[in-house]
């Protein structure tokens, strides 16, 4: 990696926080939305697999103005802003369930759980890869 793209990695640490309080701000507006529109609807269970999958796509959409802003980064630099975004979003999650919501623990964990339809999991892994496969799919389709 050259002395550039290393510095560029760094210096992605400040805009990936601030990014990720955008992410959180519209993963909590499709929550609300799950609750207010989806689930009187649908019923629970379906709608947080509906909110999941939305939230995938608002995810994927959203981490492209930021991988665009980003520059000419490495995969590495790339998946520290995922594993940082990942990082944030449980600690939110469960600090804010447990602390703010008074979830217990037992519903906070049951979102991991795939065999009963819970995709939170899903979510998770493309926070986790999200800026990575952006920058992926951006490369591949400037060399087209």
């Amino acid at each position: 990696m050259t002395a550039d793209r290393k510095s560029k990695g760094t210096s992605l640490v400040v805009p990936a926080l601030i990014w990720w309080l955008v992410l959180l701000a519209a993963m909590m507006v499709n929550g609300t939305l799950r609750v207010l529109v989806l689930q009187p609807r649908l019923g629970q269970d379906l709608a947080r697999q509906v909110a999941c999958l939305s939230g995938i796509g608002i995810l994927l959409a959203l981490t492209v103005p930021f991988v665009g802003a980003a520059g000419d980064v490495g995969a590495r630099a790339l998946f520290g802003v995922g594993a940082l975004w990942l990082a944030l979003t449980v600690a939110f999650e469960f600090l804010f369930g447990r602390y703010v919501s008074a979830a217990s623990w037992e519903s906070l964990l049951a979102d991991y759980d795939l065999r009963r339809g819970r995709l939170w999991s899903l979510v998770l892994l493309t926070v986790l890869f999200a800026p990575w496969l952006v920058s992926l799919v951006r490369r591949r389709g400037s060399a087209a």
